[in-house]
C-alpha cells in the first residue's frame, strides 16, 4: 500500500507511525484523511476522562491494531466521536468516506452510549442491544476497545467515576467480549475493573493466593519445561505456556460453586500446549494422560464440538503432573497455532471483509449474531434483532423504540408531556418532517411549544400503542365539553324512540349502571363515549337499571320466539322450526291476511304479509308458505 501524505502538525498521529512503522493500514490515503479530519473536529476537546479526544482516539486505535482490522475499521475508529462534536452529521461521513464508515460511525456511537445507568433498560437488556445493533464485528471491537483505552486512565477519574466505569465493564462489556472468544481482551477488561468493582473481595483472594505461592512456590514455569522437554523426547514439537486463572475469574468460579478459598478450585492452573496439528493435539493428549493423573469428567472436545464463538481446544484436568507440588490440580488446555490465535482473538481472529466477498461477510455476520445471542431461544418472543431500533436524547440516554418510529414516538416514549407539546425535532442536528422514520444511533431533540398543542392527525404519524392512547386519552379530555353533548343529543334521541323522558341536568336516569352507582363525573363518560362513537346508544339501554321496567315489554315483545303450535299459523313444512312475525309489516295485528314465511341463516321463520315489500328480493328457495289457522 502506498504510504501517504502525513497530516501536517498531527504529531500524535506521528508519533503512531513511528511507533507501529509495520502496520501498512496506518499509512492508507483514508486513514490519513480521517486523522486530518479528526484534528480539525476534535481540536482541543477533551474525553469524559479528562483525556484529550485525539489522544483517546489514537489510544483506542492503538488497542484495536493487534486485531488486523482493515482501512475502514480505522478510519471509523478515528472518527467514531465525531458525532458528539455536532459539526458533522452522518451523511457527511457518508460522502466523505463511504457508506461502510457511516453504518460502523452510527452503531459506534450508538454503543458507546450504552451504560448500566441506563434506567430504562435491563442490563439484559442492554446486552441484547449488541444482537439487535450489531450486524459487523468491527462496531463491537471498537466499542471494547474504547473501553480498554478508558481503564488506562481510571486513576485520574473520581471515585464514584472510576467505580462506574469498572462495573459497566464487568456486567456489560467483558461478557460481551467472552461471548466473541476475544479472552485476551477480556481478560485486560476484567483485571483492571476488578479490584475497583469489588475491593473487598479482590483482597481476599489477592491473599489466599499469596498464600498458596507461599506454600507451593512459582512451580509452573518448571512443569512447562519438563513438560516441553517430555514431549519433545516423544517426538511432539510443542510450545508450552503456563497461567494463573484470572483474579476475576476466581471470584465468579468460588460464587457459583458456593466455595469460600482457592483449593477447592480444579482449573486454578493451567498449561497451553500449542502444537502444530489437529492430530499432534489428540496424541499429545494420549501422552498427558500417561504421565499424568486425569480427573473424572474433566474432559472437553472442543475441537471436535467448538464453542458458538468458535473456541477450539481440547482441555483436561490432571493431577500428579511432573513439576507440580501434590494436591495442586493442572488444567491443560492443546490447541494448534491457528487455534490459539482464535482463542486470543475470537471472531475477529479471521475477520477479512475485503477477501473472500459477500458470501464470506454474511457468514461473519451470522457467526456475530450466534455468538452474541446472550438468551435462549426459549426467552426470545416476539421482539428479534431486526423489529427494534435504539435512539438516543441529546444527554446519551438510550431509547428503544419499534422501527419505522418517527421523532413523535420518540417524545412521547420519553415523557407523554413532550409528545404533547411537540413542535419539531432535531434528527443528528437537522430538523426533519414528522414523518421521518428513525434510525439506529439516530440522536434526536424535541423542539416544544410551551403548552401542549397536540393535533387528532398525530395519530396517523404514530407506531407505538401507548403514544397512541396517551394522545386519544389527551384529545378526549379536552374535547369532553363536546362530546359530551353530543352524547346527551344521542341518548335523548334515543329516548324519544322508546316514548321514554329526556334526561335532566344530573343525568339521574344514568345514576346506576349495571347496578353500581355512578358519580355525575362517570356519568358524563358514559356520554362522551357516545359522542365519541365509541359505543351505540341503543346498546346502553339495556344497562341503564332506571330503564330496564319501562323497555321491558316492547323488549320482550321484539326478542319474542315461538314454536309453531304456540302461533295461529301453521308451516307447510316437514322441520319444525322457531317462528318470529316480522316488525316491518307487523302480520299478527290488524286484520289477518294472507303470509309468507322467510327462512334466515340461523334457521329461523320470520312470517310477513304476502304482499311486504321486504319478501320482493328473497330468494325462492328461502321462501315457505305459512297459513292462518281458523279458529
Amino acid at each position: 500500500m502506498a504510504p501517504s501524505v502525513i497530516p501536517a502538525g498531527n504529531r500524535l498521529y506521528e508519533a503512531l507511525l513511528r511507533e507501529l512503522p509495520d502496520q501498512n493500514v496506518l499509512r492508507s490515503s483514508a486513514v490519513a484523511r480521517a486523522f486530518l479530519r479528526a484534528e480539525k473536529l476534535y481540536g482541543d476537546r477533551t474525553h469524559w476522562t479528562g483525556v484529550p479526544l485525539m489522544e483517546h482516539v489514537i489510544g483506542v486505535v492503538r488497542y484495536l491494531l493487534p486485531f488486523g482490522p482493515d482501512e475502514d475499521a480505522v478510519v471509523s475508529c478515528v472518527l467514531h466521536h465525531a458525532l458528539d462534536v455536532h459539526t458533522v452529521t452522518l451523511d457527511q461521513l457518508g460522502k466523505e468516506f463511504g457508506p461502510v464508515v457511516r453504518s460502523l460511525v452510527s452503531g459506534v456511537h450508538l454503543l458507546s452510549h450504552v451504560t448500566t445507568r441506563n434506567k430504562r433498560m435491563s442490563v439484559d437488556n442492554l446486552r441484547l442491544m449488541f444482537l439487535r445493533v450489531s450486524d459487523d464485528i468491527r462496531i463491537v471491537l471498537m466499542i471494547l476497545c474504547d473501553e480498554r483505552e478508558i481503564l488506562d486512565h481510571l486513576p485520574d477519574l473520581s471515585p464514584e467515576n472510576r467505580r462506574r466505569a469498572c462495573q459497566d465493564v464487568l456486567q456489560l462489556f467483558s461478557p460481551v467480549a467472552a461471548r466473541l472468544g476475544m479472552y485476551s481482551l477480556k481478560q485486560q477488561l476484567e483485571s483492571f475493573s476488578f479490584p475497583v468493582a469489588y475491593p473487598t473481595d479482590a483482597t481476599r483472594i489477592s491473599e489466599q493466593l499469596g498464600e498458596l505461592k507461599d506454600r507451593c512456590g512459582d512451580f509452573l514455569p518448571k512443569a512447562a519445561k519438563q513438560l516441553e522437554q517430555f514431549l519433545k523426547e516423544e517426538g511432539v514439537d510443542a510450545r508450552i505456556e503456563g497461567r494463573q486463572k484470572q483474579n476475576y475469574s476466581i471470584f465468579r468460579k468460588m460464587g457459583e460453586k458456593s466455595i469460600t478459598h482457592i483449593d477447592d478450585l480444579y482449573d486454578l492452573f493451567a498449561l497451553r500446549v500449542i502444537v502444530p496439528s489437529d492430530t499432534a493435539c489428540y496424541q499429545v493428549l494420549g501422552l498427558l494422560h500417561r504421565i499424568g493423573h486425569p480427573v473424572p469428567n474433566r474432559f472437553k472436545d472442543y475441537i471436535a464440538f467448538p464453542k458458538p464463538n468458535g473456541y477450539q481446544s481440547l482441555h483436561t484436568t490432571l493431577a500428579h503432573l511432573p513439576g507440580v507440588p501434590d494436591g495442586i490440580f493442572i488444567e491443560v488446555q492443546i490447541r494448534t497455532e491457528a487455534m490459539h490465535r482464535e482463542s486470543e482473538f475470537g471472531i475477529a481472529a479471521h475477520w477479512s471483509y475485503k477477501e473472500g466477498g459477500h458470501a464470506l461477510l454474511a457468514a461473519r455476520r451470522a457467526q456475530l449474531q450466534k455468538a452474541l445471542a446472550l438468551q435462549p431461544a426459549s426467552q426470545s418472543k416476539a421482539s428479534g434483532p431486526s423489529d427494534h431500533i435504539f435512539v438516543l436524547t441529546p444527554k446519551g440516554d438510550v431509547i428503544e423504540l419499534p422501527e419505522r418510529a418517527t421523532p413523535l414516538d420518540f417524545a412521547f416514549q420519553v415523557h407523554s408531556n413532550l409528545g404533547l407539546a411537540f413542535k419539531a425535532a432535531r434528527v443528528n442536528g437537522m430538523i426533519v418532517p414528522m414523518r421521518y422514520e428513525l434510525e439506529n444511533g439516530d440522536v434526536v431533540d424535541i423542539l416544544r411549544h410551551s403548552d401542549p398543542k397536540p393535533s387528532p392527525q398525530w395519530l396517523t404519524l404514530l407506531r407505538t400503542a401507548t403514544a397512541r392512547t396517551r394522545l386519544k386519552r389527551f384529545l378526549a379530555e379536552r374535547d369532553r365539553p363536546r362530546l359530551v353533548d353530543l352524547g346527551r343529543v344521542a341518548l335523548n334521541r334515543e329516548l324519544k324512540s322508546h316514548a321514554l323522558p329526556p334526561l335532566d341536568p344530573d343525568l339521574t336516569v344514568l345514576k346506576v349502571f349495571d347496578g353500581k352507582k355512578l358519580s355525575l363525573t362517570e356519568r358524563e363518560d358514559i356520554l362522551m363515549t357516545l359522542g365519541q362513537g365509541s359505543m351505540k346508544t341503543a346498546s346502553i339501554l339495556p344497562h341503564i337499571d332506571a330503564l330496564r321496567s319501562a323497555l321491558a315489554p316492547a323488549q320482550n315483545k321484539k326478542k319474542q320466539v315461538l314454536r309453531p303450535g304456540a302461533l295461529p299459523i301453521r308451516l307447510e313444512s316437514d322441520i319444525r322450526m322457531p317462528v318470529r312475525f316480522a316488525q316491518c309489516c307487523k302480520p299478527d295485528e290488524g286484520k289477518h291476511g294472507p303470509l309468507v314465511g322467510v327462512v334466515n341463516r340461523g334457521g329461523e321463520v320470520r312470517v310477513h304479509r304476502s304482499d311486504c315489500r321486504m319478501t320482493k328480493n328473497v330468494n325462492p328457495e328461502r321462501r315457505m308458505k305459512v297459513r292462518w289457522v281458523a279458529g
